[in-house]
């Protein structure tokens, strides 16, 4: 019986394709089902494309699907598929798979770094640190100084990315409510949550939460979700914060709410033009902290991508649905 070829868009001399062989290869089972191939050079990937039934890969040239006669499955290692679905591939691959959840701890890690510094005024501080400036003032009301214990957090779109921060906001005392798109579907039963409202309820959320997280992908139906509108529901004391997609956001409502004190700041990680350009004014506000879309970066990334690409393998081998699948009539 002939084997199942999986290309995987690596080196193979590389720690991340020895990651996923190990991950592979480990299982009796799928070593005498599946046989792994790598990539040998820059210009291989067209040709090693040949003859392989699933690929798994960050991107997909459209140049070397002419090549792709025998794809029947793309699992991608990337959760945002933005600009990699393209008309080509849905014809080439039946069957698309993202990588959801391989990152979501280090990103909700990212977004409590961003409201622990707000909370403890650390934007301020670490300013006042780099003007070897003594900042003392002992008045919380003064300095604005906060505590999460009690506030209350929102976040819109509760994916795996949701589940892991509402998991981590739980352990600092904080209330967490929700919305989602399909309330009948929950990655994880064990996450507390005190509410979850349907999507059509963010004006709800918006006005409750005193810190307001942005986790959903891009869509038309996203599209500057978050805009002068919602921004003006908010609460003047609360803070925004978006790892969600850039184009998400109306930045220029955004930025006219944090200049006029309509919120009280923002932690952003994605903007609507990436790099950022150096004349936004988000660079020179006190009220916002930025990171270059770097939220998504761990050492664990291709481990757990791994473990996540061998179940989904298990599950095609066996003909049963994947996980993580693409449906393109919500777009992600």
């Amino acid at each position: 019986m002939s084997k199942t070829i999986v290309l995987i868009q690596l080196e193979e001399s590389g720690q991340d394709a020895e990651t996923f062989r190990k991950a592979v290869l480990s299982d009796p089972a799928l070593d005498e089902k599946v046989e792994l191939r790598f990539l040998n050079g820059e210009d291989d990937f067209k040709r090693a494309i040949r003859g392989a039934e699933i690929v798994v890969c960050g991107n997909m040239p459209e140049d070397v699907l002419s090549n792709a006669v025998r794809l029947k499955w793309v699992s991608f290692w990337s959760a945002g598929l933005d600009h990699k679905i393209t008309s080509a591939l849905r014809e080439h691959s039946p069957l698309i798979t993202n990588a959801s959840g391989v990152h979501a701890a280090n990103i909700a890690e990212h977004v409590l770094m961003f409201m622990l510094m707000f909370n403890r005024r650390m934007n301020l501080h670490f300013r006042d640190q780099l003007e070897s400036k003594w900042g003392h003032d002992f008045d919380a009301r003064a300095t604005g100084a906060d505590e999460l214990t009690g506030r209350t957090l929102g976040i819109i779109g509760l994916g795996r990315i949701g589940e892991a921060l509402a998991k981590r906001a739980k352990a600092f005392e904080m209330q967490v409510i929700a919305t989602k798109r399909d309330l009948s579907s929950r990655h994880s039963e064990e996450v507390e949550l005190d509410a979850v409202y349907p999507a059509s309820d963010l004006s709800r959320l918006l006005s409750e939460a005193d810190h307001v997280c942005l986790t959903v992908p891009h869509t038309p139906e996203t599209h500057h979700l978050i805009n002068a509108d919602n921004l003006a529901l908010m609460k003047p004391t609360a803070y925004f914060y978006n790892i969600g997609r850039g184009k998400c956001v109306d930045e220029a409502a955004l930025i006219r709410a944090l200049q006029t004190g309509m919120i009280a700041g923002a932690g952003l990680d994605v903007f609507e033009t990436e790099p950022l350009p150096s004349e936004s004014p988000l660079w020179k506000m006190e009220n916002v902290l930025i990171t270059p879309h770097n939220s998504g970066l761990t050492p664990y990334y291709f481990s757990r991508a791994a473990v996540l690409f061998v179940e989904n393998l298990k599950r095609y081998l066996a003909d049963e649905p994947l996980k993580n699948r693409y449906e393109e009539k919500r777009g992600y």
